[in-house]
C-alpha cells in the first residue's frame, strides 16, 4: 500500500511539473484597460471547446522528461479568428505530441482584441507573444531549454500572430530591460492568416484585431508578407489548397517572400482538406511534415 501511494505521488508530481498554467505577466498587464475578467469556455462539437473574452493571458508549460529533453521549445498560438481560442486540438494535444519527441511546449492563451479590455486592441496579442518568448528564454535554464532553439507555432489567426512575432520583433511592445532577444528561432505556420489585404487576407481576423474600419497603414503593417527580410526566422508552412476560409495564397505569398530574401523555408500544400484540418489530412500526417522539417533544420536530433 505504501509503495502504491509513493508511486502515485511520484506520478502526480511529475504530471504537475510537466503541465502548469502560469500568469504571463507579474503585476500589471501592459495595455490593459482594467475591465473585469469575463473569460469563459464553451463546448463545441466541431473543434472540441472554445475560450471566449480572454483578457488575462497565461502560458501553460508542458515539459518533457529531463532525460528525453533535447532543448528545443515551441510556443503555441491557437486559432480562432482573434475572436475565440480553440482550447484542445490546437493547444494541449499538440503540446503533448511535442513532449513525446523531447520538445518543450508552451500553450499561449493570448488576449483577444477588445476595446473594452485594452487601450490599443491592435497590439495586445503581439505583446503577449513577445512576452511568451521573453519568459521562456528567461527561464531557459530552469526549463532545460536552448534559447536559440525557441520557436513559435500558430494556427489560422494564431498563425498570423506567430508570423507577426517573426516579422515585427525589432520593436519591443513590452518592458524588456534585460534586452532579451524577442526574435523567434523558427516559425511553424499551420493554415495561417498572413495578409490583411482585401485580395488575400481574412477579413474576420483583420476586423477583430483592428476594428471594423482599419486604416490603410494598419492593413499594410499587419500584412506580414510585406515585412519579410533576410533576418526573418526560418519557417515551415502547411496549408490546404481547398481551404475556403483562409486562402492558400496567404502561405504562398509568405513563402515567396521568404525565398526572395534567402530565408530557409519549407512549404507543403495538400490538395484536399478543410480549414483547420478537421477531417483531413490526419494529425499524424501534417504534424509529421513539421517534424521532418524540424529534423532537417537540426532542431530535433
Amino acid at each position: 500500500m505504501l509503495y502504491r501511494f509513493a508511486l502515485l505521488f511520484i506520478i502526480t508530481g511529475n504530471c504537475c511539473f510537466a503541465q502548469q498554467e502560469i500568469p504571463l505577466y507579474t503585476g500589471r498587464i501592459p495595455n490593459s484597460a482594467g475591465a473585469p475578467n469575463e473569460e469563459y469556455k464553451k463546448a463545441n462539437e466541431l473543434v472540441d471547446s472554445l475560450t471566449f473574452n480572454v483578457s488575462v493571458p497565461t502560458l501553460t508549460v508542458f515539459l518533457p522528461p529531463k532525460n528525453k529533453a533535447n532543448g528545443t521549445a515551441v510556443i503555441i498560438c491557437r486559432g480562432g479568428g482573434y475572436g475565440v481560442l480553440l482550447t484542445k486540438r490546437e493547444g494541449s494535444d499538440v503540446a503533448r505530441a511535442f513532449n513525446k519527441l523531447g520538445i518543450a511546449a508552451f500553450v499561449l492563451k493570448y488576449r483577444l482584441p477588445s476595446g473594452k479590455t485594452m487601450k490599443d486592441r491592435s497590439i495586445g496579442p503581439l505583446q503577449d507573444a513577445q512576452r511568451a518568448i521573453q519568459l521562456v528564454r528567461q527561464k531557459a535554464v530552469e526549463w532545460n531549454i536552448d534559447p536559440q532553439k525557441t520557436g513559435i507555432m500558430g494556427f489560422s489567426a494564431g498563425g498570423h500572430l506567430a508570423a507577426t512575432a517573426g516579422t515585427h520583433y525589432r520593436e519591443s511592445l513590452i518592458e524588456n530591460t534585460e534586452g532579451v532577444n524577442l526574435r523567434p528561432g523558427f516559425m511553424l505556420l499551420i493554415n495561417p492568416v498572413i495578409s490583411f489585404t482585401d485580395s488575400t487576407g481574412h477579413t474576420g481576423s483583420r476586423n477583430n484585431l483592428l476594428g471594423d474600419a482599419p486604416t490603410g497603414k494598419q492593413i499594410l503593417f499587419y500584412s506580414n508578407e510585406l515585412h519579410v527580410n533576410k533576418a526573418t526566422p526560418p519557417a515551415f508552412l502547411v496549408h490546404s489548397n481547398a481551404d475556403s476560409v483562409v486562402p492558400v495564397a496567404n502561405s504562398l505569398s509568405f513563402y515567396s517572400a521568404l525565398q526572395q530574401n534567402g530565408v530557409s523555408a519549407g512549404l507543403h500544400i495538400y490538395a484536399k482538406g478543410e480549414h483547420g484540418f478537421l477531417t483531413a489530412p490526419s494529425f499524424d500526417e501534417w504534424f509529421g511534415r513539421c517534424i521532418h522539417w524540424m529534423k532537417a533544420m537540426g532542431l530535433i536530433p
